[in-house]
């Protein structure tokens, strides 16, 4: 007995969080295939269904379609539902042009698409970046609508995609021009955390790509404009936002060989207290490292009680300049890396470099030494 597909209406939502599940830029593509072919067999739709990739159908209206020079163009608003997904209520245009049969099925970027420039990514350099997924959304509608043999052009456009390409990672993965088009299945899951922490991955086989066995990982852009004004290669620094232990991981999985670990003492402190998801709302206990670290140095409790009653790790270092205890930060460094090859059981080498606010370095390791001179940075170490 078959259970009947599950339907995406626009309306359903997600138990546990009461949020709206929406529509990837990808399943609006393909929506827009869909309502093109159906338009040139003589049917406009207002709506059409969908069917994604993990057999969800969703329904998604049509805003428009009309004929175009040489074929016919769809348009298709952006629905993420309740994801803050930078993407929602944008346009996204797609034109379909019938090529002969056999000729298969080609995909260009229109205005505000990005290209993909560097080896690495899940689609190769000179290929407009739409994902495999997306990809395969296109191939199924064409395929149930004209046949396995069906050739076609598709062009996709998203105007807004230039300027919101600024806000993504593409510029660091060297996709130029715009945006991509993603999604795995088609269905946006509101608040995926998955989904962000697999959108930071391709940063590493990016840099590996390029021929990068040691990687800067920095959480935020403390650390990434530290790096750069330390001279380090920019295609080797990758962003790791609160998913240290994530992205770590992810490295060891690719036979990355060494990871630098550079950022803000706050960030990396918790890192030497053995967390490695740092989200302030998660994971803390930089403070409580500082002062463990601190009184193993010989501080006095007056002090270690001043360092746990600060307000942030800035606020504590005062007191740590006071007692003259500066090579704690050289301690917590080395900390960090020790329980960072743990977290990775020993199949890379990590070193770690600890910094403030303004960008001062505070404190780093020899394996941080090592990985730094090797990458030819420019401070004397």
């Amino acid at each position: 007995m078959c259970c009947p597909l599950p339907e995406w209406t626009g309306g359903f939502v997600l138990k546990k969080k009461q949020l709206r599940c929406g529509y990837t830029t990808g399943a609006c593509m393909a929506a827009g295939v869909k309502a093109g072919l159906l338009f040139l067999q003589g049917e406009y739709c207002e709506s059409l269904q969908l069917e994604a990739l993990d057999g969800t159908l969703l329904k998604i209206p049509v805003k428009a379609v009309m004929a175009v020079e040489g074929g016919v163009q769809a348009e298709i608003i952006k629905d993420a539902g309740d994801d803050p997904d930078i993407t929602n209520g944008v346009s996204v245009f797609t034109t379909v042009r019938l090529l002969p049969d056999g000729a298969g099925i080609h995909f260009k970027a229109g205005d505000g698409i990005g290209t993909v420039t560097k080896p690495g990514l899940s689609v190769p350099a000179g290929e407009p970046s739409i994902n495999p997924g997306p990809r395969q959304l296109v191939k199924n509608v064409v395929q149930k609508l004209l046949g396995d043999t069906a050739g076609c052009e598709v062009e996709v456009s998203i105007p807004a995609g230039t300027e919101l390409a600024k806000r993504t990672l593409n510029p660091i993965l060297g996709v130029v021009g715009g945006i991509s088009v993603i999604g795995t299945t088609g269905v946006v899951r509101p608040m995926s955390e998955e989904g962000f922490k697999n959108s930071l991955v391709p940063q590493i086989d990016v840099a590996k790509a390029a021929g990068f066995e040691s990687l800067i990982f920095v959480p935020g852009k403390i650390g990434e404009n530290i790096a750069l004004q330390c001279g380090l290669p920019k295609a080797a620094v990758v962003q790791t936002s609160n998913f240290i232990g994530f992205m770590l991981e992810a490295a060891a999985e690719r036979e990355i060989k060494r990871v630098m670990l550079l950022g803000h003492l706050g960030k990396l402190a918790k890192v030497a207290a053995g967390v490695f998801y740092t989200h302030n709302r998660i994971g803390d206990g930089r403070l409580e490292a500082m002062a463990a670290y601190s009184a193993a140095l010989g501080m006095p409790a007056a002090g270690v009680r001043r360092i746990l009653a600060a307000t942030t790790t800035e606020d504590a270092m005062p007191v740590i300049e006071e007692y003259n205890l500066l090579q704690v930060y050289t301690v917590l460094a080395e900390r960090a890396s020790l329980r960072a090859e743990r977290y990775v059981f020993g199949d890379m080498q990590i070193g770690t470099v600890m910094a403030t606010l303004r960008g001062k370095i505070l404190g780093m390791d020899a394996h941080a030494r090592e990985i730094g001179r090797d990458l030819h940075w420019n401070i004397k170490s």
